[in-house]
């Protein structure tokens, strides 16, 4: 019985969870608001990257490439460490607080990766950074537990 159980589809978060599926693209929407389409997607590639997340890694990578980021920065975006050259300073100060952020448990945030942050975004967009790294992580948790397949983006 366990077996088959296994087997049964997930289920659809957007339509058994209809109001807070809405609340939580109003929220996407809204932390998006204002900032850098290319940093928006840097933010949620980085973050699914770090949860394993397929389905958001495939259509963040796909938004990316039509909002016209290169092939070379979007491989490097894992390693944006070792390869910062591909990277602004802004960019890697988001880069660097999706991380803590996404890993909080793993310690919090440390101050030096805030303050880094503070220097390149100003309150208002600091905030908007961070409501865009809480809505992909929560995007990455609910894909994740609801079994999204990569490569079958719904938007469309």
């Amino acid at each position: 019985m366990a077996a088959a159980e296994a087997t049964r589809p997930r289920l659809d978060f957007a339509r058994s969870a209809r109001k807070a599926f809405r609340a939580l693209v109003g929220f996407d929407a809204a932390a998006r608001e204002g900032l850098d389409p290319a940093l928006v997607e840097l933010i949620q590639i980085r973050a699914s990257h770090l949860n394993h997340c397929a389905y958001c890694l495939h259509m963040h990578t796909n938004d990316a490439r039509r909002a016209g980021e290169s092939e070379d920065r979007l491989h490097m975006v894992a390693v944006w460490r070792e390869a910062r050259h591909f990277f602004t300073e802004k960019e890697q100060a988001a880069l660097a607080l999706t991380e803590a952020v996404t890993l909080v448990a793993g310690g919090g945030v440390p101050d030096e990766v805030y303050a880094e942050a503070a220097a390149h975004f100003d309150d208002a967009e600091l905030a908007q950074v961070l409501a865009l790294i809480c809505t992909i992580n929560t995007w990455n948790r609910v894909a994740l537990a609801t079994a999204k397949v990569a490569g079958t983006d719904e938007r469309r």
